[in-house]
């Protein structure tokens, strides 16, 4: 389907650091009475602000939506599937540290879920900026103020601040193989690893090192193209057990998701690339640094 895809990414301010992947702005255009289909990759807990058409979008045994103006899906190891029609949108990407600031309970228990923001107790802190980013005239700066402006005046520092950012610091890093090395790494017991990772993190340990090695895995092959094979993570023992984690994640295979068209996903990934420094929201470390090129809005 013909569609015009126009993304652009914004910084966050510094005080805001480490609480979100990004701000970002998609304006969508389709044929009248058309929509473009896609399957977003498990992520980070996601706020999306839709003025125009909204999306229809399913989580596997997570819920489905439709005519939902502020949808929010929690952190996911599942896609979310989803069909939108002509649209703009503004989203921020919520890392661990984002949750623990500015949403009311375990990320566990909204762990690949899908829900109504204006609806979920989780959100109802973040729900009223449904109602005024979108207030007045289409200007990116502005409305990119507006949800600035918004999260700076709920932001305060979290009891739990620096264990979160050493657990998300570790989780990227490829040399963490099993979780032993994940708690000696962050200088904490296992369990306790556990409970704080299920708390901000979505999911166990185990779980989120999985993912990691998924997400490194997927997001090469959906910049790069080519063979699978060019794109497995070094974890991986062979292509086998990246297949059965692919339909693990994905709830398809390799080469049933390499026939299918990927529209946004595939202009999100690859604006990324360009400019935050990564393909996908899993691999963005949390700081400003990671950021390649500098942000739209001063």
């Amino acid at each position: 389907m013909a569609c015009e895809i126009d993304v652009r990414f914004f910084q966050p301010p510094a005080p805001l650091d480490g609480c979100f992947t990004s701000f970002y702005r998609l304006n969508l255009t389709v044929g009248e009475g058309e929509q473009v289909e896609d399957w977003l990759q498990p992520e980070w807990a996601n706020l999306r602000f839709f003025r125009d058409a909204r999306p229809e979008a399913t989580v596997p045994g997570g819920g489905k939506l439709t005519d939902v103006d502020f949808p929010v899906t929690g952190p996911s190891s599942l896609p979310t599937h989803f069909r939108l029609g002509t649209t703009r949108c503004w989203g921020a990407g919520l890392f661990p540290l984002g949750w623990a600031r500015f949403i009311e309970g375990d990320a566990y228990t909204m762990a690949n879920w899908l829900v109504d923001g204006r609806e979920s107790p989780p959100f109802a802190r973040v729900a009223p900026l449904a109602d005024i980013i979108f207030d007045g005239p289409e200007d990116d700066e502005a409305e990119y103020m507006r949800m600035v402006a918004y999260f700076m005046a709920l932001n305060k520092p979290h009891h739990d601040e620096d264990r979160i950012r050493a657990i998300h610091a570790a989780l990227l890093s490829p040399e963490v193989h099993s979780v032993a090395d994940f708690a000696r790494r962050v200088d904490i017991t296992p369990r306790t690893l556990d409970r704080l990772c299920r708390r901000y993190f979505g999911f166990p340990p185990k779980l989120l090192l999985r993912r990691q090695r998924f997400m490194r895995s997927l997001a090469d092959w959906m910049i790069g193209g080519g063979y699978w094979t060019d794109a497995l993570d070094a974890q991986y023992f062979d292509q086998s057990q990246f297949t059965r984690e692919f339909k693990a994640f994905m709830t398809m295979s390799p080469s049933e998701y390499a026939a299918l068209d990927h529209p946004i996903l595939g202009a999100f990934m690859a604006q990324r690339a360009r400019i935050w420094g990564s393909a996908a929201q899993t691999l963005d470390r949390p700081d400003s640094g990671r950021i390649k090129k500098p942000s739209p809005v001063a």
